[in-house]
């Protein structure tokens, strides 16, 4: 997938490796029953800067990012995300500028898992007190000021909630690679027990949410057009070298579209659309932008539909809002973006929901979740997700024996 190479494996992690090949795929990923003190939840994503000043940071560490996207410059990406970021923090400042003064995708990430926590309170006494915690890649709280801070209120066990509901190794897996790597280090006796919860594209609770705020959108055009209007599922794109390499996003964004328009009822034409291209590689499309424009004169109306976004940040309060509405549309008052899921109670619902029924199954992370990491290629990362899933205090006791 990236040009950057997995980096060999430690002998202790080949031993680690050779052992839990071993045993049976259900236990690989299943749960080892273990006394704990609580379970920690854990909303992973992306984030972003929460003021101005934030800006410079977030970029850089995004491009930086090798799992993210491979700049083609080996070695040498750490120096080229300096120059990009430096390059491109004036413009984007007067974005964040615009919506507010930073992103907002703390303030409903932060809401989202404490309500979930809540909620499993009730619904699962077994695991309780479940703890709620943010972990972002590019910005504060960084996944290392999270994980010190679990390590600190002592919690034995967590789930890594990917909070992109369709995964991709460059997203989610970004995201799991870091959490990995600051674990070797923060954690090394492995002390909290981790499972995770890497893709969501069809649930129930998704999938209602996001009907339910395209029909109160539908709404504000009039009765006659509604059934005219055109639904975008506007997703965030990504590199075609990524695709090419069998990355499940592209599959999962058109499941989650297709379920919504099945919840509808099939009731409008709609089609799958990509937005936020960077740069001079080929990217995946249609691009949101130019395929608007391209229907929006012959269209009754259009809703355009985050899809693969859980709130508001500067894709959709900026890139859609005002650039693409607002500024460059010619027939503005066609087009509207349905509403992000932020504080839908029928999306946190489904959010206590996934987490229940992941603690019950007690499985580590899903079917796919090898197959991902056989086929991405990123900076030191585990080649099976049994490496780090589950609990391996037995594994790193036995090691430290053996070497005594």
């Amino acid at each position: 997938m990236f040009a950057l190479p997995k980096q060999r494996l430690t002998a202790f992690n080949r031993l680690t490796t050779l052992k839990r090949f071993s045993t049976s795929s259900k236990l690989l990923g299943s749960q080892t029953p273990k006394k704990h003190n609580g379970t920690a939840v854990v909303f992973m994503n992306m984030g972003g800067p929460s003021t101005i000043s934030e800006v410079y940071s977030f970029l850089y560490k995004l491009f930086a990012d090798g799992d993210l996207i491979n700049l083609g410059v080996g070695r040498f990406q750490a120096l080229l995300a300096k120059f990009i970021a430096t390059r491109r923090t004036p413009m984007i400042e007067k974005y964040y500028k615009a919506i507010g003064g930073g992103s907002p995708i703390l303030k409903w990430s932060t809401y989202q898992v404490e309500e979930a926590c809540k909620i499993l309170d009730k619904t699962n006494p077994e695991s309780a007190p479940h703890k709620p915690y943010v972990a972002f890649r590019y910005a504060h709280p960084y996944t290392e000021e999270t994980l010190q801070k679990l390590l600190d209120d002592g919690v034995t066990r967590a789930v890594a909630f990917s909070q992109y509901p369709q995964f991709s190794y460059s997203t989610t897996g970004s995201s799991i690679n870091e959490l990995w790597r600051k674990t070797q280090i923060l954690d090394p006796n492995r002390t909290i027990q981790w499972s995770t919860i890497d893709r969501w594209p069809t649930h129930p609770g998704l999938v209602k949410a996001f009907a339910q705020n395209i029909k109160e959108k539908l709404l504000e055009f009039p009765e006659e057009d509604r059934s005219e209007v055109r639904i975008l599922f506007s997703a965030h794109s990504l590199p075609m070298d990524v695709i090419n390499s069998g990355d499940a996003y592209p599959a999962e964004v058109s499941a989650t579209s297709y379920a919504v328009m099945n919840e509808l009822n099939f009731s409008n034409q709609y089609r799958v659309v990509y937005q936020s291209q960077v740069g001079p590689k080929p990217w995946l499309g249609a691009q949101t932008a130019k395929f608007t424009e391209k229907i929006e004169e012959k269209s009754k109306g259009i809703i355009i539909v985050p899809i693969a976004f859980t709130s508001d940040h500067i894709e959709t309060l900026h890139e859609i809002d005002i650039e693409l509405i607002a500024t460059d549309a010619k027939f503005p008052e066609k087009i509207k973006r349905c509403e992000s899921l932020n504080g839908s109670q029928t999306f946190i619902d489904g959010l206590a929901e996934l987490v229940s029924d992941h603690l019950k199954s007690g499985q580590l992370y899903s079917k796919q979740l090898p197959f991902d990491c056989e086929i991405g290629v990123g900076r030191d990362v585990f080649n099976h997700p049994s490496e780090f899933f589950g609990d391996h205090t037995k594994t790193i006791k036995s090691a430290s024996e053996e070497k005594n």
